[in-house]
């Protein structure tokens, strides 16, 4: 105590008075009024256009982007010494976790013009909101398809002709993140069993994709491959730098919301009040329809600007609904039923198809023995009742399940080969 007395004793009164506005302007300057801080995994050519926009409507404020992807994001949330005003991002389980911890604000937004849910996907849940919405469909390479004398597939159906062998991307659900609700799209829109009897068909054409969101969209675009199950911004991305892709939504698809919310520690909240109701704007949502961006937008009024031929999922009329609660209640069953059912089984599955396809050809479709080595290779080892109720699939299941399903190809493949 006495050294810290004698050491400001010692400082003369200009230097203390210079010391005493430094500390008043350095804590000014962490709490600047006009500085929103927004975290967020969107890619720079998706922040400056906001950002642009956002500081031209409101001069009074700065946008000092955080970039974060979705794991690094829950850590830095967890210190609570780095306050971020405004988590804006594609990360569906990060706004879930954070809205357990309450991590959130109540959002104070108007909500006029602003739908609830789209087909069934919850576009405002507790106190986070959907700011746009990207669509689950398939991209082709229409120039390849016409070269080998194929049309364009229109459907999840289409994917599992035989003229597509060895020509289809299939991305793995347990290993690429958006695959998960693409997979129990087809089992919802579908029916449980119908939906996996078609993602068996889909598979014994496929090439299996386990990691790297681009892989599906440059795999089409050389013409390696003709088509792929995938989501819409990679392929809009691929096409807006020269790819020569189409991307077709089903009329059975759906969607993956993209969210914000004001975080409650917020040091700025107008700040993010106003970055929020811009992002939400007729404005800020017109700026999703730029070809750097090409999202789908959450404010169904200003797809009367829309580009031609932009897709409008609010026009959109499936013949089903989505429940994206089941769908999340179910992901670990379902992630571990397709990789006993196909991942691990790839050539097994495969090779009985083939010999069931030879066999219809040969003997018709309602030959007794192609009848009986179809309703064999569509045995699941686990129904819709099982994923609901299980918990979380463990490695021993997995392993059983997928020695059943190997054990049931080459059965069903023996039948059908029969003479």
């Amino acid at each position: 105590m006495a050294r810290s007395l004698t050491i400001k004793a010692a400082l003369s009164w200009p230097t203390r008075l210079l010391l005493a506005w430094l500390i008043i302007f350095s804590q000014a300057a962490f709490s600047d009024p006009g500085k929103v801080i927004v975290m967020t995994s969107y890619p720079q050519e998706v922040v400056s256009q906001f950002e642009a926009a956002f500081e031209q409507q409101y001069p009074q404020y700065k946008l000092e982007v955080l970039w974060r992807q979705s794991r690094d994001a829950m850590a830095y949330f967890k210190d609570s010494s780095h306050p971020v005003d405004v988590y804006w991002t594609p990360a569906q389980r990060n706004f879930a976790q954070l809205e357990k911890m309450q991590a959130f604000q109540p959002l104070k937004l108007d909500l006029a013009g602003l739908p609830a849910a789209v087909n069934g996907f919850a576009l405002r849940e507790g106190n986070h909101i959907a700011t746009e919405i990207a669509g689950y469909g398939i991209v082709v390479n229409p120039q390849a398809l016409a070269n080998a004398g194929l049309p364009v597939p229109k459907s999840w159906e289409d994917l599992a002709s035989p003229a597509l062998q060895g020509k289809v991307a299939l991305p793995v659900p347990s290993k690429v993140g958006y695959a998960p609700p693409l997979i129990d799209i087809l089992l919802q829109g579908h029916g449980w069993q119908t939906g996996w009897n078609l993602l068996q068909q889909i598979a014994a054409n496929a090439e299996l994709v386990t990691s790297g969101a681009t892989f599906v969209s440059d795999d089409v675009a050389n013409g390696r491959l003709f088509a792929g199950l995938t989501i819409d911004f990679f392929t809009a991305s691929a096409i807006a730098n020269g790819a020569p892709l189409q991307f077709v939504y089903p009329a059975v698809t759906g969607y993956s919301p993209a969210h914000l919310g004001i975080m409650k520690n917020a040091a700025n909240p107008e700040g993010a009040q106003a970055f929020s109701t811009f992002v939400l704007s007729d404005q800020g949502q017109r700026l999703l329809f730029h070809p750097d961006i090409r999202k789908l937008p959450v404010r169904p009024a200003v797809y009367a600007d829309k580009p031609p031929a932009y897709f409008n999922p609010f026009e959109n009329n499936p013949a089903f609904v989505y429940d994206s609660r089941r769908g999340l209640a179910r992901q670990d069953t379902t992630n571990a039923l397709f990789d006993a059912v196909i991942t691990l089984n790839l050539n097994a599955l495969q090779n009985a198809v083939r010999q069931i396809q030879a066999a219809g050809s040969r003997l018709g479709p309602d030959a007794p023995q192609v009848i009986q080595a179809t309703t064999l290779l569509h045995t699941l080892p686990a129904n819709e009742t099982d994923a609901k109720h299980s918990q979380a699939p463990t490695a021993t299941d997995i392993e059983s399940w997928q020695q059943i399903m190997q054990q049931r190809y080459e059965e069903a493949a023996r039948i059908a080969s029969q003479p």
